[in-house]
């Protein structure tokens, strides 16, 4: 039995993405043992994933002081693992990998730069662009897969999944409401994945005019105060239900799983919404790169706006530099993608999926 790990120490959609990597190896190797070591608030996503054996929690802040990475490198290299997945690629998870000593260990290469360590026994070149509906950044770690061991087409999977029980099935609290209920994002993870709070407002109350819904307010719990604020801004306010909130990953799956559609920012939230077969209208930060995060996309389940696409000449060049120098301050672009340009698009997708 083949011992295999994935380490993927980073936010909440990139760790339910990462997911496909244990689901299509267990393919491979169907008596496997696979382990996924994430940070603690990032488990939520992967629960009940039957391609996962057993997940290691690390905490952010704790693994970043040297005693601590110490321990977690003995650990791993311990449990005497034969494969190891590296989607992370970073220092921390590259010293993990060279001290395990496991045979075979799989990261991204990084682009111009030969490291003195051989972290790697394979090193994986990301994909020079998308070729699949489900976007490069699920292409390029199902790539990891492919590129060492064989996988036939029609075997892969290219889907992340979220695995409910029965009882997180049976959620209540929006049963006694009349209305069908969709989810807003009105936050993004980090401010420079959050819209102007004057433009979220304006896309709520064209929301809450002109359909017969009950609007729901997703935000990270650090955030509730700025979440009242667009709350106490926005004119339908009996439409907006403020009192339902979750604020666990499993809580939210749990109520988005009864919710008909979300419409956010960009980040976990959305991944989420698809790995439940829920409709999604994504805004994406000016500087976040859409083909590698836009999956699954074709414009009526699963729709989206980039300010690249609308007014292109706003961009110099589409570099890692230039989208460096938006990602510090992406204030002034983030205020040309105007509830204007949003609007038309976002009736496109409510008009498909709900009822005026």
């Amino acid at each position: 039995m083949e011992k295999i790990l994935v380490i993927q120490n980073k936010r909440i959609g990139d760790v339910l993405i990462a997911s496909v990597i244990a689901q299509n190896v267990k393919k491979i190797f169907p008596e496997s043992q696979i382990d996924f070591l994430v940070y603690d608030y990032t488990v939520g996503v992967i629960e009940n994933n039957p391609a996962i054996d057993q997940i290691i929690e690390v905490n952010d802040k704790e693994l970043k002081k040297l005693g601590n990475l110490k321990q977690l490198i003995q650990t791993v290299r311990k449990r005497e693992y034969d494969i190891i997945f590296d989607p992370y690629s970073k220092l921390q998870s590259r010293l993990v990998c060279y001290f395990s000593k496991a045979p075979i260990r799989i990261g991204f290469q990084k682009r111009g730069k030969n490291p003195p360590l051989k972290f790697y026994t394979h090193n994986v070149p990301f994909l020079e662009e998308k070729t699949k509906i489900c976007g490069k950044a699920i292409e390029d770690r199902i790539n990891m897969v492919t590129s060492v061991f064989t996988l036939p087409e029609n075997q892969i999977d290219y889907e992340p999944k979220i695995i409910l029980t029965e009882e997180e099935k049976q959620y209540n609290k929006l049963d006694s409401y009349n209305k069908p209920f969709i989810m807003l994002g009105i936050l993004g993870s980090t401010p420079q994945k959050s819209m102007p709070y004057e433009y979220i407002v304006e896309l709520i109350d064209f929301i809450t005019e002109n359909y017969q819904v009950n609007v729901l307010f997703n935000y990270a719990p650090h955030q509730k105060k700025d979440a009242l604020e667009i709350y106490e801004s926005c004119k339908n306010k009996d439409s907006i239900v403020i009192d339902i909130y979750e604020d666990s990953i499993r809580g939210f799956i749990k109520l988005m799983n009864k919710c008909e559609l979300l419409v956010g920012n960009e980040g976990g939230v959305v991944h989420i919404s698809k790995a439940l077969n829920k409709p999604t209208f994504t805004i994406f930060s000016p500087y976040v790169m859409k083909d590698h995060w836009a999956s699954f996309e074709d414009g009526k389940k699963h729709a989206s706006i980039h300010l690249l696409e609308e007014k292109p000449k706003l961009y110099n060049e589409n570099s890692v530099e230039n989208r460096r120098k938006i990602e510090a301050d992406p204030s002034f672009m983030y205020k040309q993608l105007t509830p204007g340009l949003i609007i038309p698009k976002l009736k496109a997708f409510l008009d498909i999926h709900l009822k005026n």
